[in-house]
C-alpha cells in the first residue's frame, strides 16, 4: 500500500522539508524509493566499516560567526544569567546555549535554561554552595533555586577522536571528555541547537551555521545526518520533535536519512526510546509528530501496531488523527500535559479497541496486544496495566455505566480518555466523573 496522507481535514503539513510552506513532490519522493514504504537501509542498520568517520572536532573555525541580536531581557531567566556572569567574573567563559537560545531566537517561551562553561565540575561547585555534581557518564552540575529551579551547567565537552571507537562502530557509548567553546558546538546535535549567547556583549556565536538555519526555520544536523543519527538513533526522534514542536521544515538530507537509518532505533536504549515517544505526544504537537513518524517509517519500527492500523484504515476514517489533535488542543487549553497513562492510553487506542473487539475476555485481549509494546519501548507496568484496565472498559465508559470502576485511582484518567475520544469523533457526551455504582436495595 502507498504512502497515505493525513486527512484532508487536519493536515500537518509534517513532511515540510525546507522552510517553504509548499508541500513537497510526494509521487517524486514515492518513485525514488523514500518514505514509509522504502525498506531501511541495510549498511545504516548494521552500521558497517564503509560509514563516513564523523568529523573531527576542529573541523569548525575556532572564530565564529557573531550576530549582535538583543534578546528580552525580560524572557532570559535571571538566574541562569546570575551563573553565567558569576563565572564569567571569575575568569572562566560561560554562555547561555542549546535550546533556550534556539526558542528565544524564534519568539518561543524557554522551558529550561542551560549554560556551558570553560569551568571544571568542581570549580563551578566551588563557586556556588547552593549546587551538587551529578552524572557518571559526564559530570555536571545542577545548580539550585528556590521552587525547585534548577540551572544545568555542563563543562565545554568535544566528540571522541576517531581513533577512539571502533570505525565499524558509530555509536556512540562514552563523550567524557572536556574541551573548548567551538568543540563543544560542534558535537550537538543540529544546527539550531548548536548556538551560545554571550549575556556580555549581547551577541549569539555561531560555529555551525544555526543563525542561517534558524532563519530559514529548517531542522539541520551539524556534520552528515547518517553519521550523526547512527551515533545516536534517538536524534531522528528530536528531529521529528523540533520540525512538529516548532514548525519547522527539514533539510532534504536529514529527512532521507531519517528513512535510511530508521532501522538503527532497535539499538537505542529502550528507556530513552519511551521518554521520547512520550515527549512527542506531551508537547502539544502530537498529530505533526505522528504523522511524520508514519510517513517516514520510524513508526514502523517503534509502534508497529500502530502504523498498521494507520495504513488500513480507510482515508474517510480520520477519527485517529481526530483524537491527537484533540489532544493538542485540549494540552495548550490546559496549558499542561495529560498524565503518561492517558498519553498511551490516547495513542493505542483505536488499534486496541479493535484488536478487543469481538474478544470473550477483553483484559486478555487487551494484554495480548500491548506485551509486544512493553517489551519494546520498556513501557513501565503502572502505565501498562492503566492501558489495558481502561481500554479493556472503554464500552462501559462509553455508556455511562463504568460500574466499580468508578471508585478507583484510574477512573479519572478513564474520563479523561473518553472526552477526548468524544471530541475526536465530534460527539458532545461526557462520561460522569462523578459516577458511582448503583446499590441494589436489600429486601
Amino acid at each position: 500500500m502507498g504512502r497515505r496522507k493525513s486527512p484532508d481535514t487536519e493536515k500537518p503539513n509534517a513532511s515540510r522539508r525546507s522552510s517553504s510552506n509548499a508541500q513537497p513532490d510526494r509521487s517524486r519522493r514515492r518513485r525514488r524509493g523514500r518514505g514509509r514504504n522504502a525498506e531501511p537501509d541495510a549498511e545504516a542498520q548494521s552500521t558497517s566499516s564503509k560509514a563516513p568517520a564523523p568529523p573531527p572536532a576542529s573541523e569548525p573555525p575556532e572564530a565564529p560567526e557573531r550576530y549582535e541580536i538583543e534578546l528580552d531581557p525580560e524572557l532570559i531567566d535571571q538566574d541562569a544569567a546570575k551563573v553565567v556572569r558569576r563565572l564569567v567574573r571569575h575568569g572562566f567563559e560561560a554562555y547561555l546555549v542549546g535550546g533556550c537560545v534556539r526558542d528565544l531566537l524564534l519568539d518561543c517561551s524557554p522551558k529550561d535554561f542551560d549554560v556551558a562553561t570553560s569551568a571544571r565540575p568542581d570549580d563551578v561547585r566551588a563557586l556556588f554552595r547552593n549546587s551538587r555534581i551529578i552524572g557518571r557518564r559526564f559530570r555536571l552540575v545542577h545548580v539550585l533555586f528556590s521552587g525547585g529551579k534548577i540551572i544545568e551547567t555542563a563543562t565545554f565537552r568535544k566528540n571522541p577522536q576517531p581513533d577512539d571507537r571502533a570505525q565499524e562502530d558509530l555509536l556512540i557509548r562514552d563523550d567524557n571528555a572536556f574541551g573548548q567553546a567551538h568543540e563543544d558546538a560542534v558535537r550537538r546535535d543540529f544546527t539550531i541547537n548548536g548556538l551560545f549567547y554571550d549575556l556580555e556583549t549581547n551577541e549569539v556565536l555561531d560555529w555551525i551555521g544555526g543563525i542561517p538555519d534558524i532563519r530559514a526555520r529548517t531542522v539541520r544536523t551539524i556534520g552528515d545526518p547518517v553519521v550523526r543519527f547512527l551515533e545516536d538513533p534517538v536524534r531522528i526522534l528530536r528531529a521529528i520533535k523540533f520540525c512538529a514542536r516548532l514548525d519547522l521544515g527539514i533539510a532534504p538530507d536529514v529527512y532521507d536519512a531519517i528513512v535510511q537509518c530508521r532501522g538503527s532505533l532497535a539499538m537505542a536504549a529502550r528507556p530513552r526510546l519511551f521518554e521520547e515517544v512520550l515527549r512527542l505526544m506531551r508537547g502539544g504537537a502530537s498529530h505533526r509528530s505522528i504523522w511524520l513518524m508514519w510517513e517516514t517509517g520510524v513508526l514502523d519500527v517503534l509502534l508497529p501496531e500502530l502504523a498498521a492500523y494507520l495504513s488500513d484504515t480507510q482515508e474517510s476514517d480520520g477519527s485517529t488523527w481526530a483524537l491527537f489533535s484533540a489532544i493538542d488542543q485540549e494540552t495548550k487549553e490546559r496549558g499542561e500535559a495529560f498524565d503518561d497513562v492517558v498519553l498511551w492510553t490516547a495513542l493505542l487506542l483505536e488499534p486496541m479497541l479493535e484488536a478487543c473487539d469481538g474478544a470473550s475476555d477483553r483484559v486478555e485481549a487487551a494484554f495480548d496486544f500491548l506485551e509486544p509494546v512493553v517489551d519494546r519501548l520498556n513501557v513501565p507496568r503502572r502505565i501498562a496495566d492503566g492501558v489495558r484496565r481502561i481500554v479493556a472498559m472503554m464500552p462501559r465508559l462509553q455508556t455511562g455505566r463504568p460500574g466499580r470502576f468508578a471508585r478507583t485511582p484510574l477512573y479519572e484518567y478513564a474520563a479523561e480518555v473518553v472526552e477526548l475520544s468524544a471530541k475526536a469523533r465530534g460527539a458532545s457526551v461526557k462520561p460522569n466523573r462523578d459516577a458511582s455504582p448503583k446499590r441494589k436495595r436489600r429486601r
